[in-house]
């Protein structure tokens, strides 16, 4: 059946945005587990409390819209998360793992930004201004994590930069240099 108003666009969106997210619900808690630091940790953690509010944020919408939030597969997401699974799986030393997390991380959010980011808007074309607001929320908060995942990165990027490549505990200088690095971020 061909779509032929804005309106079931900007539903169809939703309800691609609503998959990504519950997809993401089952893939946020195996990044944490994953991940050797525990800043890294901690912020899978948080953001998954996020993405179930966003979840929730979805369905509020789609009750104003009294539509159904299933029914469309969100390919991309899959994809994202397919290959974030396929990171997990390598034989990384935890910096290099964590590092290659983060990266996993980051194209997944950059994903969320642009897919709210337009959603919102089409919901400002549409009038739909309690829903603009909601999506805005979840626009800010899928950026601060992006942020927050760019900020560990330049720590944890630069101790897998650093981890000798032979799989060789550092030497007392290298270990050294490390730890003045870690005190500088504290």
């Amino acid at each position: 059946m061909q779509k032929d108003s804005f309106r079931e666009l900007y539903i169809d969106e939703l309800r691609d945005l609503y998959n990504a997210e519950t997809q993401l619900v089952k893939a946020l808690p195996k990044m944490a587990k994953a991940s050797s630091n525990d800043q890294l940790r901690e912020a899978f953690e948080e953001h998954l409390r996020q993405t179930t509010e966003h979840v929730s944020r979805l369905e509020q919408i789609f009750e104003q819209l009294k539509e159904n939030p299933a029914g469309k597969k969100c390919l991309g997401m899959e994809g994202l998360v397919k290959e974030g699974s396929e990171t997990l799986k390598e034989d990384f030393t935890e910096e290099l793992k964590d590092a290659a997390i983060i990266g996993a991380a980051q194209r997944i959010e950059h994903y969320e930004i642009a897919g709210y980011g337009t959603v919102r808007a089409f919901a400002e074309l549409l009038g739909e201004n309690e829903q603009v607001s909601l999506l805005e929320q979840t626009l800010e908060e899928e950026k601060q994590a992006d942020q927050k995942l760019t900020e560990l990165a330049e720590e944890i990027n630069s101790q897998a930069a650093e981890a000798p490549k032979d799989g060789r505990a550092p030497t007392g200088s290298e270990s050294r240099r490390t730890v003045s690095k870690s005190k500088k971020v504290a």
